[in-house]
Formats: C-alpha cells, sequence, structure tokens
C-alpha cells in the first residue's frame, strides 16, 4: 500500500558494526528521536542468510553481492519500522551518500559520514521509496499489516498518542486515548 499522506513508513537497519558499538548506537538512536520519527516496531536479530538474500535479491550477480550478504549476517543488527512525515526522503537525507568516502568528504554530519566505515559497512539502510519499504517491511516484520497500520494507528502516530519505551526503544499507541 502506497499512502496519499506524508506521513508514511520506511525501514531502518543499524548494521552489525553499530550494534557493537553502544556509543555510535545512542547516537544513531537520537538522531532518529531529535528528527521525530516515531518507532512503530523494532527488534534485534541476526540477520539469517535467506533473509539477507531476500533482502538484498536486486543486487544478486553483483560484485559486491556475496560481501554484503555475510556481514549482514556477521551479527546482530537493529530493524527499525520508522514513521514520519516524509520518512523515506527524510531518513535517506540522515542517512547521507550510500558511498562513505562520499559522504566523509561531502555530508560529514550524516549518519554514514559520521559511522560509515566502507561501502559495505555503511552504518546504515534506509528504503529508496515507499513501495521499497512495504516489501522491505515483509521480509523482516511478515506479522505486521502496513494496511491495517494506515487504516488504524496512523493518527496516533501522527498526532503524538503515544508512549516511548525507551529500553524497548519503541513507540506505541496510549491506550488511554483509544
Amino acid at each position: 500500500m502506497v499512502s496519499s499522506n506524508p506521513f508514511q513508513l520506511t525501514l531502518a537497519i543499524l548494521k552489525p558494526h553499530i550494534i557493537k558499538s553502544p556509543i555510535a548506537l545512542q547516537k544513531i538512536r537520537e538522531i532518529i528521536l531529535v528528527n521525530e520519527f516515531k518507532v512503530v516496531k523494532t527488534r534485534r536479530l541476526t540477520i539469517s542468510n535467506e533473509e539477507a538474500e531476500d533482502f538484498y535479491r536486486e543486487h544478486k550477480g553483483k560484485f559486491f553481492y556475496n560481501r554484503l550478504l555475510t556481514f549482514m549476517c556477521s551479527g546482530p543488527s537493529d530493524v527499525h519500522i520508522l514513521a514520519s512525515s516524509n520518512a523515506v526522503i527524510k531518513w535517506r537525507q540522515l542517512l547521507g551518500p550510500t558511498k562513505v568516502y562520499q559522504a566523509q568528504f561531502t555530508a560529514p554530519d550524516t549518519i554514514r559520514g559520521m559511522f560509515g566505515l566502507s561501502d559495505t559497512r555503511n552504518a546504515a539502510h534506509g528504503s529508496d521509496s515507499e513501495e521499497s519499504a512495504v516489501r522491505e517491511i515483509g521480509v523482516f516484520f511478515k506479522d505486521f499489516n502496513i494496511e491495517n497500520w494506515y487504516h488504524n494507528d496512523r493518527v496516533f502516530f501522527q498526532t503524538g498518542k503515544l508512549i516511548f519505551d525507551p529500553e524497548l526503544f519503541v513507540h506505541s499507541v496510549n491506550k488511554s486515548h483509544v
């Protein structure tokens, strides 16, 4: 489902080397919250080879494909569904250029400029379109019903009628507003 409302969902993945660095992880979480993203769902998981193959299927056959899969399956990642006005574009702007070398010189204050190590270890992923977000969310959150969220829950996230759990790093609907 693609929304005509600019308040939308996107998928964010904080990659394994970020999870191993508590300072980097905390800083990126702060960036998410300061930029008024709502965390709809979150999972910490070690991505399976099957999930990585499904997720990166458009890159199959490219020279970096095997290296990317190996890295993404090498340790835990934090996978988030983020919601915000124009979430896809906004998150990608915070990420900065995919190529870390370029990010470090042209956008040093972006997530990749600050925390990226290489083009494979570029700190984080963000969906490149609303259609991609729908597909990517389905890879990691198979039980999440996007249409249901847009129909029933979006209004609570949009109006801020939420409770934030900093330990779990997730927002939930404040039941007193229901």
